[in-house]
């Protein structure tokens, strides 16, 4: 028996229906055989390739190899983008911005990116910083980053401070689609956020064979938002690197990978560095075929113990600064 009462039984019933009989929004689909196969983004109508890549990644390594590597990735069927205004202190978002205008690909990609501010007037710079930097009209997607701080919720809310306001606003001026949130803390947080009275369009969370263990996001909000289909998207499907997670349990990062792919997400945001680690994960996705419930097993055994404390997944520990780094900065400064 888990923690939270689930079984291992039920928790593998409920994983293996959500990708195999799941509603349409879950189904996996190919153009080709070549191609890198898609998933639908909720119930929005759009469909996004099962891997996408990852923001921070992008503004982290050599701007010339990002800008490859985005060519090389979005003409392979990448077609998700990840970002958010704080990373690499905005330099995330000017290098896609560069890579989009320079390959003239803007129209061949699902764009996303998060804004950090609470507050209305913050969100609404963050907005504006990210279409400049970006080098577009539009956003595909934009969601309130980091939502795991205490009054996080009612901040977000407040109808005339809230920054949830200043997205509404944008989306009706034609400056972003679509709305959602994100966090890595707690499953309540995302919960509460799920109960409030606005309809989500994607939700992201951490997702991996340690989570399934400790203070699961896969156990207690994923049902949640697939029964409402919510597009999932999944993070942290290597806890934080390849280092982290080999270092305490024996399954290779492929693996991780696919264990997380099995689920009922619409995407899997995926830290890449440099062309090999890219062309690993176009071929992986490009050959994806759900885990077996034999495997799902084995893989969660593998990680029973090295997951029971949470200890490996440091960004659920409330006495660390783990996530938006300039929220935490505002809330310190007591603003």
């Amino acid at each position: 028996m888990s923690n939270n009462g689930f079984s291992r039984r039920k928790f593998i019933q409920t994983l293996m229906t959500g990708v195999l009989l799941g509603p349409v929004v879950l189904k996996t689909q190919a153009a080709s055989m070549s191609s890198i196969p898609t998933r639908a983004l909720g119930k929005t109508g759009e469909r996004v390739s099962i891997v996408g890549f990852g923001g921070w990644d992008l503004g982290f390594i050599d701007e010339k190899l990002a800008v490859r590597m985005m060519h090389e990735g979005i003409e392979a069927g990448i077609t998700f983008i990840d970002n958010a205004w704080e990373y690499n202190r905005g330099r995330s978002e000017e290098v896609v911005g560069k890579g989009l205008k320079e390959g003239n690909l803007r129209d061949k990609v699902f764009l996303m990116t998060k804004v950090c501010a609470r507050d209305y007037e913050g969100a609404k710079r963050h907005l504006e910083d990210a279409l400049r930097r970006m080098n577009t009209e539009m956003i595909d997607l934009v969601q309130l980053h980091s939502i795991q701080y205490d009054g996080d919720r009612e901040r977000v809310f407040d109808p005339e401070t809230g920054a949830l306001r200043a997205l509404i606003e944008g989306k009706k001026e034609g400056k972003l689609r679509y709305i959602g949130f994100t966090g890595h803390r707690d499953p309540k947080i995302h919960l509460d956020m799920l109960n409030m009275p606005f309809e989500w369009d994607a939700v992201q969370m951490p997702l991996n064979i340690m989570d399934a263990h400790y203070n699961s996001f896969q156990k207690q909000v994923l049902p949640v938002a697939n029964q409402r289909e919510i597009a999932v998207l999944g993070m942290k499907s290597l806890v934080g690197g390849f280092d982290r997670i080999s270092s305490r349990v024996k399954v290779s990062a492929e693996l991780c990978r696919h264990y997380a792919l099995s689920l009922p997400v619409s995407t899997l945001v995926c830290g890449m560095q440099n062309m090999d680690e890219m062309r690993l994960m176009i071929d992986m996705a490009r050959d994806f075929k759900p885990l077996t419930e034999d495997k799902i097993n084995e893989m969660l055994d593998k990680a029973a113990l090295a997951a029971k404390t949470g200890e490996a997944e440091y960004y659920k520990d409330s006495n660390r600064g783990y996530g938006c780094s300039y929220h935490s900065k505002v809330l310190s400064d007591g603003q």
